[in-house]
């Protein structure tokens, strides 16, 4: 009895190292695309749409508060609008399951019978970069997990795993998606087994989410470096220092209320 109670404790080992692994792979090469696709949306929007300078990361406090409004003001309200409709409308025509937030459906299905269509990681990706680039308020981290929750599940599908480990991939992925996207690999692992309950936390997901945030994080920081996305730069006299930003995370909306 021992010696089967140790071949299946090893069998079990091994499968959530090769969830980990595979769930990394996958979620890090999904998350660095739609890291990119943000880039270009955004650069697309703001230079070609808008005809105006794009913020750059690292940039001090005193060049973000030069930058100027775009030529034509009145069309950030249309094109807001434009990306919310366009948006919503794939998300209604090809999986509703897409809509919100994104973290909570990755939740809902954690908690529900662990499954989640293939197409919803790919419409979850688009919508949310259609909304995010157009000034839409929202940010990665909800998609993102959503999107990792997604290659979970299809891991799971593949590899054909039971429910128990069906919802392990799942959250393995949540924590791959948001370690990947935010460079904090060690955050992502905590995330995924804390996020899944008001007051208990799943020890069965920390080793694989950090094995899978680790690869995810090497994966994104082999295309785009290892420095963090929100840390200060080099301090300077006084109280003034550097510090990093993100353009595709702050609404276009809050921007534009300095035009008005």
């Amino acid at each position: 009895m021992e010696c089967v109670s140790e071949k299946k404790c090893e069998s079990s080992f091994r499968k959530l190292i090769l969830i980990g692994v595979t769930v990394g792979v996958i979620s890090g090469f999904g998350a660095y695309l739609f890291f990119k696709g943000l880039e270009y949306g955004t650069a697309l929007v703001m230079e070609i749409l808008f005809c105006a300078d794009l913020t750059l990361e690292s940039q001090t406090a005193a060049e973000i508060a030069g930058w100027t409004p775009p030529p034509v003001v009145w069309l950030i309200l249309p094109i807001i609008c434009g990306g919310a409709l366009l948006s919503g409308l794939i998300v209604y025509f090809f999986a509703l399951e897409a809509e919100g937030h994104g973290t909570d459906a990755a939740i809902r299905a954690y908690h529900g019978d662990g499954k989640i269509r293939w197409r919803v990681p790919i419409v979850k990706a688009i919508a949310s970069i259609i909304t995010i680039s157009t000034g839409g308020s929202a940010g990665r981290e909800g998609p993102t997990a959503q999107i990792a929750a997604g290659f979970g599940a299809f891991i799971a599908d593949i590899l054909n795993l039971s429910p128990r480990e069906r919802k392990i991939a799942i959250a393995t992925g949540i924590g791959a998606g948001i370690g990947t996207i935010f460079k904090a690999p060690l955050g992502g692992a905590i995330l995924a087994a804390e996020i899944l309950y008001l007051r208990d936390f799943e020890a069965d997901v920390v080793m694989p989410s950090f094995l899978s945030s680790i690869i995810g994080y090497s994966i994104i920081g082999f295309f785009e470096g290892y420095a963090p996305i929100f840390g200060a730069g080099p301090r300077s006299s006084g109280r003034s220092h550097r510090f990093r930003s993100s353009f595709s995370s702050v609404p276009l909306p809050q921007e534009s209320a300095s035009f008005m």
